[in-house]
């Protein structure tokens, strides 16, 4: 591919509209050429243990964050025409879909690619496809794991290497 956006959300609690954070890569001809991260006041507005334990975000980091119509007006002119790729992309494309439709948005059916679905079939002897291991054997140190920018470099990463 020579043009893509790698993205991530990490949300505060089970539900696919509580995303709290978004992290954004755009790739062009094989090289990082812009990266967008917001973190994003959740609806509903509750965290969750787990999720809060995973990555590390509380309702405190959030009280005073936009809401996602707002942070999505600054990602739209950087993603426009480009395929979405994401590290278990069912997850992401859910959020995305499960935001617009909360917010009564017209949803431009973007087209997402899985990097995880892909490593699955031409990455051979994996101990798991987690987005951390598949970032190591594409020779990516994923420092800090379940930040929404920084894994969404990983699967920039990934993606340039199997895509």
């Amino acid at each position: 591919m020579d043009k893509f956006a790698a993205i991530d959300f990490e949300t505060a609690n089970w539900q696919r509209t509580s995303v709290c954070s978004v992290g954004v890569v755009v790739v062009e001809k094989g090289e990082i050429v812009d990266k967008f991260y917001s973190l994003i006041h959740p609806r509903p507005d509750f965290y969750s243990r787990r999720n809060t334990q995973i990555h590390g975000l509380t309702r405190a980091d959030t009280e005073e964050a936009p809401e996602f119509p707002t942070v999505w007006r600054e990602v739209i002119p950087m993603i426009k025409g480009m395929p979405l790729v994401a590290h278990n992309s069912l997850f992401d494309e859910g959020c995305l879909k499960a935001v617009y439709a909360l917010h009564e948005m017209s949803y431009p059916d973007y087209k997402f690619l899985c990097t995880y679905r892909q490593a699955r079939k031409k990455i051979k002897g994996l101990a798991n496809y987690q987005l951390q291991t598949v970032a190591a054997s594409c020779g990516y140190k994923l420092l800090n794991h379940h930040h929404a920018l920084a894994d969404a470099e990983a699967c920039a990463w990934i993606a340039r290497e199997i895509l």
